[in-house]
């Protein structure tokens, strides 16, 4: 999966990027603009479809309503998970204790994800792509992989099975003195969620699409995701060689890579660069030349072929 040298070609740097793709700074000044207030109603239109999606369910009441509200609210967890990936960057706002606030309590704490736990990991995820201490390499290692165990690890995501396993430490957290103060805030939003449906009228609502969705849509198209990024690389200063560079479609920034978040190879050359500014830093790459279309996956379907090929 890794590219072959020939394919990398040696042209950096540039008057416009450095010896490794990352911008000079009169470039990056342009590149490194937060838009706060764009972004707050990024946060809330985020929210307002996961409400149209729930009311729509729960309004209409037929038995394909609910399976399909399902999936769709999978699609809801991958925008709450890609802004709260974008506040522990502290990229979401301008003032650092915005950015927080938001990035715990209206993005990752409904996402049963504890913030800082995971900034501390995905920081380390940035030092050491692939590395020995890469802290997603169970995500990413051994690809490609059989296309029985491909079929496997997905089902294992669509089943809820990954999904418990994520789960079960998070409701064990609360038991334990050490962890009680990271689990305890995640715990206390879904309260609220909760709290929410039952004030509709439909509690049980919460546990179709909410907790359901996080448990199997959600895993399915993190796993999609994660490996589309950086599954089958190896670790290496040139970000060429860890991260893939796929082409983007409609249809795959609607499901799985919204926010821009598909243009991941510009991210990691320079994790500074706020989401709506990554495909201008695609396109300065491009436009070196140090990305080549013979490096661009055609598609995410194109991609996961190849990943299940062992």
């Amino acid at each position: 999966m890794v590219p072959s040298g020939d394919l990398l070609p040696d042209v950096l740097p540039t008057d416009r990027l450095q010896r490794g793709g990352q911008p000079v700074p009169a470039v990056r000044a342009s590149l490194r603009r937060i838009r706060g207030a764009r972004n707050a109603w990024t946060v809330v239109l985020a929210w307002g479809q996961a409400g149209v999606v729930a009311g729509a369910a729960i309004a209409v009441d037929r038995w394909w309503a609910w399976p399909l509200a399902v999936v769709l609210m999978g699609r809801t967890f991958a925008q709450l998970a890609i802004l709260a990936h974008e506040a522990a960057h502290r990229l979401l706002f301008s003032s650092r204790a915005a950015n927080d606030r938001a990035g715990r309590w209206l993005l990752s704490y409904p996402a049963f994800v504890p913030f800082d736990l995971y900034r501390r990991a995905h920081m380390a995820h940035h030092r050491d792509e692939l590395g020995p201490a890469e802290p997603d390499a169970a995500l990413y290692a051994g690809y490609p992989v059989p296309a029985a165990s491909f079929r496997r690890k997905l089902a294992r995501d669509a089943l809820g099975v990954s999904g418990w396993k994520n789960l079960r430490p998070l409701l064990l957290g609360v038991a334990r003195p050490a962890t009680r103060r990271v689990a305890l805030p995640v715990l206390a939003v879904q309260g609220v969620l909760l709290a929410a449906f039952w004030a509709g009228g439909w509690p049980q609502a919460y546990l179709v699409l909410w907790l359901l969705p996080w448990m199997t849509s959600w895993r399915v198209i993190n796993r999609l995701r994660a490996i589309a990024e950086h599954g089958g690389m190896a670790p290496s200063q040139d970000k060429r060689r860890t991260t893939h560079v796929v082409r983007q479609r409609a249809l795959a920034r609607f499901w799985m890579v919204p926010y821009n978040t598909g243009w991941h190879l510009a991210h990691h050359v320079d994790p500074g660069v706020p989401w709506r500014e990554l495909p201008r830093l695609h396109g300065e790459l491009v436009a070196s030349g140090w990305v080549t279309p013979e490096l661009h996956w055609g598609s995410y379907s194109a991609l996961w072929r190849a990943m299940r090929a062992g």
